[in-house]
């Protein structure tokens, strides 16, 4: 297994006309939704002006006894989350509370936002982490804040548009999307790709980042001498839900193989799709380089029957194991993900960073960059030793950089 670090340079002015990753109902997974906002990764982590919510405006003075709540998906949604909630969970004890949204959420806003409410109303109750941040958080934010002005709300992989998540969290963290626009097609064209099987949706190519980065595989695309092919699958929120969506997977890669040959990079903006499209992609001998929600746990052990009982977070354990499948489908150079697992990450330095806000170790503030991005960092070693993030302003149309939403990228590391 060789690591290979790509050169993250990204444009500080991506102007890109959008509309808002991910996340079908049944699968975790959405970003932004919008209809009119421009997304660029900022180049440098520097100046920039954005907008502070009310608890960014207050200070806060250090917590006696407090807890902190965790919001995930369910289980059959995708247990990347879930595990690490409970994770949290073992390790700080009653400390932790945790709920969970509907998997159909898209239906049950009100239960979303029930839920939030009741976690709320646990005085003790100082922080809410909520990864996935499916549609309907801003609403529930909005509720809980009507009785709890100073609940602290640290959103992961938000589903909703930035102009409307953006005011109404404290901290947002995001996987940079338009950025893996920019640095998946070099790096698939590094395993041999000629051609890219784009497979999403009208909902997701809605969302403002998912259009920024397509956008961007469209340009890099171009430049790598790789042919980008768009192929509209189910959404899973349809009538034939997440098995529908599945099976249309299952069924189109080898298609799309016989008529693009072996040396294709498929790649799907919806979570619920990995699964089928890694076990199709590993059976076919095709190419796979990243995930819309980039991890060595995210759907490769159940495409590929991997025990992961006792390992749930252990990385080393997972990079091996896949190594040892890529290796035995004999896929050497042509499978490639992150070695941190992104929505993880976003729950552990979340909960850490929580804490140290409430224990009055960011100067009194809700907001402490350099105290965040150190947190980010030091949650990904623990993942990864070796882990490199960068953290980047989310830069709206108007070239105004949103000091409370990042954008975190990390490496890839190729299996040989």
């Amino acid at each position: 297994m060789k690591k290979r670090l790509l050169s993250l340079t990204l444009a500080a002015a991506m102007v890109l006309s959008l509309a808002g990753c991910r996340g079908a109902a049944p699968a975790p997974g959405d970003t932004t939704a919008a209809a009119d906002t421009t997304t660029a990764a900022a180049e440098t982590t520097g100046a920039g002006s954005g907008e502070t919510t009310q608890a960014q405006a207050e200070t806060t003075a250090p917590a006696g006894n407090f807890k902190i709540g965790i919001i995930t998906g369910t289980a059959s949604q995708g247990d990347e989350e879930i595990t690490q909630a409970n994770k949290m969970k073992e390790k700080y004890g009653d400390m932790i509370v945790t709920s969970t949204y509907p998997d159909n959420f898209t239906t049950e806003t009100e239960t979303v936002i029930s839920n939030t409410v009741a976690m709320a109303s646990d005085p003790d109750v100082k922080a809410i982490i909520w990864c996935q941040a499916i549609p309907g958080t801003a609403a529930a934010i909005d509720k809980v804040r009507e009785t709890r002005p100073d609940m602290i709300f640290i959103i992961g992989t938000p589903g909703e548009d930035p102009g409307v998540i953006n005011p109404k969290a404290d901290i947002v963290l995001q996987v940079d999307e338009p950025g893996c626009g920019i640095v998946l097609p070099p790096q698939a064209a590094k395993q041999g790709a000629k051609t890219m099987i784009h497979y999403s949706f009208p909902r997701h190519m809605s969302y403002a980042l998912i259009v920024a980065r397509h956008e961007n595989f469209k340009k890099y695309c171009a430049e790598n001498n790789i042919e980008l092919v768009d192929v509209t699958a189910p959404d899973p929120t349809g009538d034939s839900g997440i098995t529908g969506a599945q099976q249309f997977i299952l069924e189109d890669v080898p298609r799309q193989i016989e008529k693009y040959g072996k040396d294709t990079v498929f790649f799907t903006t919806n979570c619920g799709m990995q699964e089928p499209l890694i076990r199709s992609v590993f059976e076919n001998g095709a190419i796979y380089s990243l995930q819309c929600c980039p991890s060595p746990f995210h759907a490769f052990p159940a495409a590929l029957n991997i025990d992961m009982a006792g390992h749930e977070a252990d990385v080393n354990y997972m990079m091996e194991q896949l190594q040892a499948k890529v290796t035995e489908y004999n896929m050497g150079g042509r499978v490639s993900t992150w070695g941190v697992p992104c929505n993880m990450l976003f729950i552990s330095a979340g909960v850490e960073y929580a804490k140290k806000v409430l224990e009055g170790q960011t100067a009194g503030a809700v907001l402490d960059e350099q105290v965040l991005r150190d947190t980010i960092q030091e949650c990904a070693e623990e993942f990864a030793p070796d882990a490199s993030m960068t953290m980047d302003y989310y830069v709206d149309d108007n070239g105004n950089a949103k000091e409370n939403h990042f954008l975190v990228m990390s490496d890839f590391v190729t299996f040989e």
